[in-house]
């Protein structure tokens, strides 16, 4: 499992001259042992025509078999607290009338997060389907007077639709993932066409953003486990569920909302939620203010799992 979690790992070097560029898979990787865990340089191929550099740390607790990773140069947001993989979590919302975790969660795997295991007392509020023209900058202006970061989980049609927006959610440091093209349900796809929709989606968010998604969430939940593998494989992309779900997507009204949300949130919850609903961004001051004044603190998926700033990784096209 060390060896997964540390394909997913990226880190920000201080000088590229210096970073070996290894191909995991085709030149193999560098082990070097440093403070009982496996340090690994590699070259990380997020698709087809995308390289990402990095360098990290990941030791596992042989008792446990709990993954821990940590950014050597320490900057992770973490700082060396514990990052482990459970289960999943997606969301649907036009092919299907119920968003809902796929049946197989249980059965963990690499591929797949739920939520994050850590001593720090940090939650993940995630957004999803957006942007939405008008309540996607409402939300922004509330997340920036607060000084909070999110992770927004875009539909690639509405990122060339609105790429204004696109480029503010990252310019203001939060984190975007892939959500697919046109939302359906994938469960249905071929691995091709599942393919399709997250190529020409995370080529969308590159080409606004000038970086690409590291993380997907499938539109509904409706993904199965072996899909979950065949994209982490094909793409080093890992699949984030929830652990928290207000069922915002039904809209029960904003006080419902906030009210779910922080009944069910504890340290290492990821929150899922969505911007494209009145009630929720309505629901965000209640939620925001009730879960910091709990003591949580706010992170992007990327940093909960010990990764570091989504702004902070340096990408290029692969030659």
């Amino acid at each position: 499992m060390c060896g997964a979690l540390a394909r997913q790992a990226l880190s920000k070097t201080k000088s590229e001259e210096n970073e070996p560029r290894l191909s995991i898979g085709v030149s193999g990787e560098t082990r070097i042992a440093r403070s009982g865990g496996t340090c690994r340089k590699f070259s990380l191929r997020i698709k087809p025509l995308l390289r990402l550099h990095a360098s990290v740390c990941c030791t596992v607790n042989p008792a446990t078999g709990v993954a821990h990773m940590f950014e050597l140069n320490r900057r992770t947001f973490l700082s060396a607290s514990g990052a482990a993989l459970a289960c999943t979590h997606p969301f649907e919302a036009l092919a299907a009338p119920v968003i809902a975790l796929p049946k197989d969660v249980a059965q963990r795997d690499a591929a797949t997060v739920m939520a994050v295991r850590t001593p720090s007392p940090v939650v993940g509020m995630t957004f999803d389907d957006g942007p939405h023209p008008k309540l996607t900058p409402i939300l922004l202006d509330m997340l920036k007077a607060r000084g909070l970061r999110a992770t927004f989980y875009l539909i690639g049609n509405r990122v060339v639709t609105w790429p204004d927006i696109v480029r503010r959610i990252a310019d203001e440091g939060h984190e975007i993932g892939n959500h697919s093209w046109t939302h359906p349900n994938l469960a249905r796809y071929s691995d091709k066409k599942v393919l399709s929709e997250i190529d020409r989606t995370s080529d969308a968010i590159f080409k606004v953003t000038g970086r690409p998604p590291v993380t997907f969430r499938p539109p509904y939940g409706s993904f199965t486990k072996r899909q979950r593998l065949m994209l982490y494989e094909a793409r080093n992309l890992p699949t984030i569920l929830w652990s928290v779900d207000p069922q915002d997507w039904r809209r029960p009204g904003a006080s419902v909302v906030a009210k779910r949300i922080l009944k069910g949130s504890k340290p290492g919850a990821i929150i899922l939620s969505h911007d494209i609903q009145s009630g929720t961004v309505k629901a965000m001051p209640q939620t925001l203010d009730g879960l910091s004044g709990r003591g949580l603190k706010f992170a992007t998926v990327s940093q909960m799992m010990g990764w570091p700033l989504w702004q902070s990784r340096r990408f290029r096209r692969a030659g």
